[in-house]
């Protein structure tokens, strides 16, 4: 089938022989352009279609491709008599054919018929932007259809202008190398690194950089430009395409911007750049392209002790993801000193158990403590040496090592932003980052949608006003979109200013935006709905509360002696899993609801979005991840009352007391199991189970129709493998896991030294898992520029500080650390631990229990006196049961500990910050090079410029010679003083007869002959420089 003379620029997607180009399924059907983007939607199966000419055509057109820079008209008489308006096919266009029953009397349901008009219209209007367009050799009756994209050279070159795009010049400067003693302890690092370096090209990154600069037509000449067709990479490429998609309107059928909007009105069903193929290795392993490198030195399980090849995963995937994997990396890295820390502290705690006075009290019979019941009437009185490995336990977690290490944390928690600071001007200096201005972003399609909602309220308030003028002013509304409408529409400003003028005529745009009065109910929506979030959250914590008091009552009542000895273990256990599996469900409840709140907000654009998304994803999140710790940290035991005057909820349960060890070790397994179970059921489960559950769910769905058109089917291609994988839904999840673990090992990690060494090992995994799933399991993400990690940053701050105050609080009000320091200082006879446990315990005389809450039965004899853990005035006391001066004394000297505490570790990470630079030495050097370098570069150019233009007016001036006069009817300006011109060249613009020179002359890309000429559309215009 011969459609047009040259091929190449369209090629005939219906033929049967398909080149390929170096990738399959990489390119278009002439093996030579690249697919850069791909547009997906889904025929629908629908009874009333039937075909008597084919099953798998249907009654559309089939396009052949063009880079078509015609007016946008649709529907199929206008296209059909533009096609027919090309004569021969000798010029650029797109051509339409028809194809199923000639009758057209296949039957579509209106929607469908709709969607198709507002495809045809967008990619009209994508033909004019200049991109190229090549559809499915067939379009079929159900199931999946690609349009793929590619960007022409002009296209590129016009939009990384419009961008920005900072691209390499042809001027290479080697990077300062250290000197002396540095140079030589580098080069030993270094050599010592090598088995932990990935197998990656490193292009001699390492000693010299290429000079970069915004690219910019006028100056092709110094770009180091060796192939048209690799100088942009895929990910600019996708990106460029995306910033097309992005801005292209549809303002005749369905009034909207973007291909987002066309996506969640279901016109089309997905859009994404290729993939470099496939990741496994088939041939040569030299021969590997970047995603198969990906895969072999990233993404594997057995590849957990290598750095991470954190520039070639920026150049795959883009900065914003290239920057979570970077802090990501960081943050493992600086991990491993805390482990090791913890693990010494942990050490030191085992290491002296034994010899601990405390402990080793607790577990005398010889002293024989007798404490009073745990229970009212069922329970009896026992001895504390029977709690004795509880004692020991705690000593493993609570010793003065601990403060110690809360201290360092406290540190680490700003070393490790202070170091992340560092590291990020150093990968924005070498990823061309530093100076890029934030691009500009387009209204999100619900925004976009209730502002058109406003706008025709208003018109139709405006016609109820206006009931004398109605016809006047109905016939005036109908016509102004018309005129609007007939217009050309180019350029993306004019674009939006048409879209949101189309159904509101006479209103001014620059005044019509939502107010805080649109956004009012779905405030006072998220205000209502957080506050109910938080009451079910502490409602769950509560109720587990419950259950701990009525299963330790009703096990406390079992004659079982060995169920009686274990209600506090169980009891434990039993009630921290109950609390994991409420936190596991409610954080996919939170991350719904907070979704759903901030859609309600309407925020106008995407990065406004997803900074309120996160802000409350992360406060519920938070708050469901860490009541249950703070319950048992701060509040469990501390309202619980004394015997005879205990504390009741609902008048029948006593409300829970902490072990005799204290509370830390309660603590420290809450903590430890909701953080261990977190991490290992949400990688195991959801991000491994759930995601491959899903593919397998796909995999059934299209299996039918997979097997209906197997027969004749060629095998597939990228975009149908691509179109198969997940898609990709942002990075949230992964930076909210990691900020949830963050909490965990800074926040608590005083009553738990082994969360560095747990999140360390969680992570050596996580970086695998998530590697392994956005090259194997996602779709590719349009690359994304970013200068940092955004809002993140913010709430690791905020979390490294709010870490002192909890650790501050946790040694002073939970462990027995200030207790232990006022009574060796204080009141111990011989300044030693001896009789501390004696100290801390009150007497309570068994008569004055409440009548009813005695023990009924007791096998310890006839008790007069039993203990229990407080400090209060014995019976015998004028104040009985009123709290002692050692109460008052150890309070205040826990209140200042904590404001020691929290002034010494402020001051120290203020020091620390102070210390360490954010941006490093060797950065600012190179910035200051690159300025000087980028400033000789352009005064070369200039005076490269001004010799050109000197020797072309010489040449004018020999071919017109004695026409040096300025004749006072010619409209040529003198150059005044502000001119940069020599004066050879002043006195030869004022000669007489010298042609006026044309002001593009001075751009040194119009005597490069290789350049291809560009259109001269309002699309492709541009400033000389």
């Amino acid at each position: 089938m011969q459609i047009s003379q040259s091929e190449d620029k369209i090629p005939v997607v219906g033929s049967s022989s398909i080149p390929q180009g170096n990738g399959e399924g990489l390119y278009f059907s002439d093996g030579r352009r690249k697919v850069d983007y791909v547009l997906v939607f889904h025929q629908r199966r629908h009874g009333s279609i039937r075909s008597r000419a084919s099953t798998s055509v249907s009654h559309d057109r089939l396009s052949i491709v063009s880079n078509g820079n015609f007016p946008p008209s649709v529907g199929p008489d206008a296209e059909r008599a533009r096609a027919a308006s090309l004569p021969g096919g000798e010029a650029m266009g797109e051509v339409f054919m028809e194809l199923g029953s000639p009758g057209g009397n296949e039957l579509t349901e209106p929607a469908d018929h709709e969607m198709r008009l507002i495809r045809q219209e967008f990619e009209a209007n994508l033909l004019e932007a200049g991109l190229e367009i090549e559809r499915d050799r067939e379009l079929k009756t159900h199931g999946p259809t690609f349009t793929r994209l590619h960007a022409p050279w002009p296209v590129l070159c016009r939009e990384a202008e419009f961008l920005k795009i900072k691209v390499p010049t042809k001027t290479v400067y080697e990077l300062k190398e250290e000197s002396g003693f540095g140079s030589s302890m580098s080069t030993v690092w270094r050599k010592m690194n090598q088995p932990f370096q990935p197998k990656v090209p490193h292009q001699d990154q390492e000693c010299v950089k290429y000079l970069t600069h915004c690219f910019s037509r006028d100056k092709l000449h110094l770009y180091n430009i060796t192939s048209k067709d690799t100088f942009f990479d895929n990910a600019t490429r996708g990106r460029i395409v995306y910033e097309i998609l992005r801005r292209t309107v549809c303002v005749r059928t369905c009034q909207t911007i973007g291909i987002s909007t066309l996506i969640a009105k279901g016109v089309y069903d997905a859009s994404f750049p290729l993939h470099d193929g496939d990741y496994k290795v088939i041939g040569q392993a030299e021969e590997r392209n970047d995603r198969q490198l990906l895969h072999d030195e990233w993404a594997r399980y057995s590849a957990f002790y290598k750095y991470q090849p954190i520039d070639l995963v920026r150049k795959y995937f883009g900065e914003k993801i290239g920057l979570y994997f970077a802090w990501l990396g960081v943050y493992t890295q600086l991990l491993i000193p805390a482990s090791i820390v913890g693990i010494i502290v942990f050490g030191y705690g085992v290491a002296t158990v034994d010899t601990n006075i405390p402990s080793l009290e607790m577990c005398d019979e010889r002293l024989n403590f007798t404490m009073c019941p745990l229970c009212d009437g069922a329970c009896d009185f026992w001895q504390l040496s029977t709690a004795c490995g509880t004692a020991r336990a705690s000593h493993l977690f609570d010793n003065p090592a601990t403060v110690f290490f809360a201290i360092f944390m406290s540190l680490w928690a700003v070393l490790f932003l202070e170091h992340w600071k560092r590291r990020q001007i150093s990968l924005s200096f070498s990823w061309d980052l530093t100076g890029i201005e934030d691009d500009e972003e387009h209204p999100r399609p619900k925004y976009e949608t209730i502002l058109l909602q406003k706008r025709q309220r208003k018109q139709k308030n405006k016609k109820k006003k206006k009931k004398n003028e109605r016809d006047l002013t109905v016939n005036s509304s109908n016509r102004k979109p018309e005129k609007q409408e007939d217009g050309t529409v180019t350029g993306k400003d004019r674009w939006r200013q048409k879209l949101l003028s189309a159904m509101a005529a006479g209103i001014p745009a620059a005044i019509e935006k939502l107010t805080w009065k649109d956004r009012l109910p779905g405030y006072f929506i998220n205000v209502s709905s957080i506050l109910f979030m938080f009451g079910l959250t502490f409602s769950a914590v509560f109720g587990v509360i419950i259950y701990r008091i009525t299963v330790s009552a009703l096990m406390a009542m079992s004659p079982d002696p060995e169920t009686k000895s274990n209600v506090r273990v169980t009891v434990t256990a039993t009630a921290v899993i109950i609390n994991l599996v409420v936190i596991l469900i409610l954080d996919e409840i939170y991350g719904a609801v907070a979704l759903w709140l901030t859609e309600l907000e309407i925020p106008k654009t995407e990065t406004n979005f997803e900074e309120r998304l996160i802000l409350k994803a992360f406060l519920l999140k938070f708050m469901n991840a860490y009541a249950p710790i703070f319950y048992v940290a701060f509040f469990k035991g501390r309202f619980a009352g004394r015997p005879g005057n205990y504390v009741y909820v609902f008048n029948d349960y006593r409300m829970e007391e902490c072990a005799p060890g204290g509370c830390l070790i309660e603590l420290c397994i809450q903590l430890s199991i909701i953080m261990l179970g977190k991490q290992l059921i949400q990688n195991n489960i959801f991000e491994i189970g759930i995601p491959k559950l899903k593919k397998l769910v796909r995999a059934i769905k299209n299996k039918g129709s997979a097997e209906e058109e197997l027969e004749g089917e060629r095998p597939p291609q990228q975009w149908n493998l691509d179109y198969a994988l997940a898609p990709f839904e942002g990075l949230t999840p992964e930076y909210m896991e990691m900020i949830i673990q963050f909490g965990f090992v800074s926040l608590f990690v005083a009553s738990f030294p082994l969360a560095p060494l747990f999140a360390l090992l969680n992570n050596v995994i996580e970086i695998r898992l998530d590697a392994k799933k956005f090259v194997t399991e996602l779709r590719r993400p349009v690359a994304v520029r970013a200068k940092d990690i955004g809002i993140w940053y913010n709430i690791l701050s905020g979390m490294g500080k709010f870490s002192v105050i909890i650790n501050a609080f946790v040694i002073s009000f939970t462990s027995d650390f200030i207790p232990r320091l006022v009574y060796q200082y204080m009141f111990s006879q011989t300044g030693t631990m001896h009789g501390f446990i004696d100290h801390t315990l009150s007497f309570f005389n068994v008569s004055n229990f409440k009548p009813g809450t005695a023990p009924h039965s007791s096998l310890q004899g006839d008790i007069t006196v039993c203990r229990y853990k407080d400090y209060r005035e014995p019976p015998w006391s004028p104040d009985a049961y009123t709290f002692s001066k050692q109460y008052w004394c150890v309070l205040a000297a826990r209140l200042a500990f904590v404001i020691l505490f929290q002034n010494l570790v402020m001051f120290l990470s203020l020091v620390v910050a102070w210390g360490i630079p954010d941006v490093p030495k060797t950065i600012v050097e190179q910035l200051k090079r690159e300025k000087k370098l980028l400033v000789d570069v352009f005064l070369r150019e200039e005076k490269e410029k001004f010799q050109l233009i000197q020797s072309l007016f010489s040449k004018d001036s020999s071919l017109h010679p004695g026409s040096h006069t300025l004749s006072p009817t010619q409209g040529l300006s003198i150059p005044g003083r502000f001119s940069t011109l020599p004066p050879g060249l002043t006195q030869a613009l004022t000669g007489e007869g010298v042609p006026r020179a044309r002001c593009r002359a001075a751009s040194f890309s119009l005597f490069n002959r290789n350049i291809p000429p560009r259109n001269e559309n309002e699309n492709s215009r541009h400033t000389a420089v």
